[in-house]
């Protein structure tokens, strides 16, 4: 066997095989849509985490919110979408097809080529040279047979490529916008809000303040604390952001809250304040109820 068919072989091989990667790969996880998912995407509060391998109250919120909406009929692509948005492409722990990820996308269609070629060649030995141009005493054709089937290999490739990413995206995506960590924290604390893990919430709201401290993200924290059963932090996080905005109705609700959980005997007036300030509040009623007691 002669060189150029022992490359080839050993070209098909290569290419089969990746093929095979490809494939597993394409399947692999396919039996449960969320548990691939969540091995899919990053964990934005860990350090090279999925949110499938990690423990942390955020990775527990993303893949409660994948379980939500996949049982409310969303598409794999669609919940994959939301994480990006919320938390911009780097959450995504595999990058869409590009690079080395388009490789494998293609390899299937080299193979193909690859097979095309050799049929090629063997019906053509078994025809007689077509006429032609005549090198150097060999067929034009058949001098540059190789150099038209890689030409038609690397056109091929080039087609699979472009029919593979359209097929996996659609329209070329918009630009992703940058992302805002303090909102993003703010949006994983609501919805650990809405799970009843007020804790968890609290913490999610702590990192936000720490990013850029700001009153209202301050009161979400108070207010979690105090749902939490820790009206000690809720108070003081209530003070803090008193001081950043005197008067303020929800702020002089939750500290009064949290004085009164904790005994504290200044918890009548400062909810009275909050009674003079706000009487229309939502809350107000129910005020009034507990300082008759």
């Amino acid at each position: 066997m002669s060189a150029r068919r022992l490359l080839m072989v050993a070209l098909l091989l290569v290419c089969g095989a990746a093929a095979g990667v490809a494939l597993w790969r394409s399947g692999a996880g396919g039996e449960d849509p969320a548990a691939r998912l969540a091995a899919e995407l990053r964990c934005p509060a860990c350090q090279g985490e999925t949110v499938a391998d990690s423990h942390s109250p955020v990775a527990d919120a993303m893949r409660a919110e994948i379980g939500r909406q996949l049982a409310s009929g969303r598409t794999v692509e669609q919940v994959e979408d939301f994480f990006v948005r919320r938390y911009g492409p780097e959450v995504l722990a595999d990058p869409s097809p590009g690079g080395a990820g388009a490789l494998l996308w293609v390899l299937p269609g080299v193979v193909l080529a690859g097979v095309l070629a050799l049929g090629f060649r063997t019906v053509r030995r078994r025809r007689p040279a077509a006429a032609g141009p005549v090198v150097n005493g060999v067929p034009w054709l058949k001098r540059y047979a190789w150099g038209i089937t890689a030409a038609a290999l690397v056109a091929l490739v080039c087609g699979v490529a472009l029919a593979a990413g359209r097929l996996a995206g659609g329209e070329a995506p918009a630009a992703a916008q940058p992302v805002d960590p303090v909102a993003a924290q703010v949006a994983i604390g609501e919805t650990l809000e809405a799970q009843g893990r007020f804790a968890a919430a609290a913490q999610a709201y702590q990192v936000a303040w720490k990013l850029r401290p700001d009153a209202a993200v301050l009161l979400r924290l108070a207010f979690a604390q105090l749902r939490a059963g820790q009206p000690a932090e809720a108070g003081r996080s209530a003070a803090q952001a008193l001081t950043e905005r005197p008067g303020d109705e929800n702020a002089l609700l939750v500290l009064g809250l949290a004085q009164r959980a904790g005994h504290d005997p200044a918890a009548r007036r400062t909810l009275e304040h909050f009674l003079a300030v706000a009487p229309g509040h939502p809350a107000a009623a129910e005020v009034r109820r507990v300082l008759a007691d």
